[in-house]
């Protein structure tokens, strides 16, 4: 009987330190909407010729991780919310609950995290990612 609590225990430890190390954390996620949203504001700022100084992401909410497989290294599909406050010159204009959806890619060592985008705007036809350095 022993045995049985004392490996049930161990097993317990183990699944939780493996999902903990393998899934992305709130924080990684958030740099990479960071990074996405930088992207979209040099283009926005170059055409429309604004002046944003920068923005904030408040309120991260995952609501959904999926787990699946791209080029056979483990990635993650995640949804969710934010609410987003740009810095303008003379005030902060802020949108909530908008809605995101990124593909996070652990590297073969473990130890590195890539942001995957899919090439074009047709999110069915995922056969060509664009793969950016997280950390």
């Amino acid at each position: 009987m022993v045995r049985l609590i004392f490996s049930l225990i161990l097993l317990w430890l183990l699944t939780a330190c493996t999902t903990s190390v393998l899934a992305p954390t709130s924080q990684l996620v958030e740099k990479a909407i960071a990074f996405e949203l930088e992207q979209t504001q040099q283009q926005l700022n170059q055409q429309l010729d604004l002046d944003i100084q920068g923005f904030e992401i408040h309120r991260l909410s995952m609501t959904q991780q999926t787990p699946l497989t791209i080029e056979n290294l483990p990635t993650y599909r995640i949804q969710g919310t934010y609410n987003l406050t740009f810095k303008l010159p003379k005030r902060r204009l802020t949108q909530a609950q908008k809605p995101f959806e990124v593909y996070l890619q652990l590297q073969t060592e473990g130890k590195t995290w890539r942001l995957l985008v899919p090439e074009g705007s047709d999110k069915d036809s995922k056969s060509v990612w664009h793969s950016y350095f997280l950390q």
